[in-house]
């Protein structure tokens, strides 16, 4: 059930699922897409590195599971890489849907050759310790975001909108609906109609 929710989810988009949510969730930070097209979701599993330390992410694999998107955090974001390409690695064989990092990863362009979705602050070549016992499977916050394990984390072009793991079923019925809605839409605009009158607008501007 979680699988089919998550390519549901997928689908529809980061910015469709923001809106049908009730303009919950959003990540509002900004993310490169290492891999241009890319269009995941997925259960989060979380991780909380020590500040400039990625000693829990190497812990973190031994527990990820197929399907999930690893969520990267430390206590300040920071341009230090997190991830690099032996990290990416294990992720893919893993079974990772995605990796959203808060902070930087490196070896870019080995991660675009195994094709493994990335989101991420930054891009530096400065390393991380391993030295700082962080957590695992805790609640984390990505630009004003909160994270939860198991929560639902819809990553495209847009960015990224997180989705509660008991709301999900709710909000991939709203945003299904939202995209029958503006289908229907669509069609008036290709005919020539304007959003300013089909949504009102022209009313707000008249009462000045």
């Amino acid at each position: 059930m979680s699988t089919d929710i998550a390519r549901a989810l997928a689908r529809l988009g980061a910015a469709t699922v923001y809106e049908a949510s009730r303009r919950e969730g959003l990540v509002d930070a900004d993310l490169r897409q290492i891999i241009p097209g890319s269009r995941v979701c997925g259960p989060a599993r979380t991780v909380r590195c020590g500040q400039g330390d990625n000693l829990m992410v190497h812990a973190a694999m031994e527990r990820l599971a197929p399907g999930e998107v690893l969520v990267l955090t430390m206590p300040e974001p920071a341009p230090v890489a997190l991830l690099g390409d032996l990290l990416a690695t294990q992720a893919k064989v893993r079974g990772a849907v995605a990796v959203l990092v808060d902070a930087a990863v490196r070896d870019k362009e080995e991660i675009v050759g195994m094709r493994l979705p990335v989101w991420t602050r930054w891009i530096r070549s400065r390393g991380a310790t391993k030295e700082i016992v962080g957590a695992l499977d805790v609640a984390v916050t990505v630009g004003g975001a909160e994270i939860r394990p198991g929560d639902f984390v819809v990553l495209d072009a847009d960015g990224a909108t997180v989705v509660a793991a008991e709301r999900a079923p709710e909000v991939l019925e709203a945003a299904r609906a939202r995209e029958e809605k503006e289908a229907h839409k669509r069609e008036k605009l290709h005919e020539g109609a304007l959003s300013y009158y089909l949504d009102g607008l022209n009313a707000v501007v008249e009462r000045g």
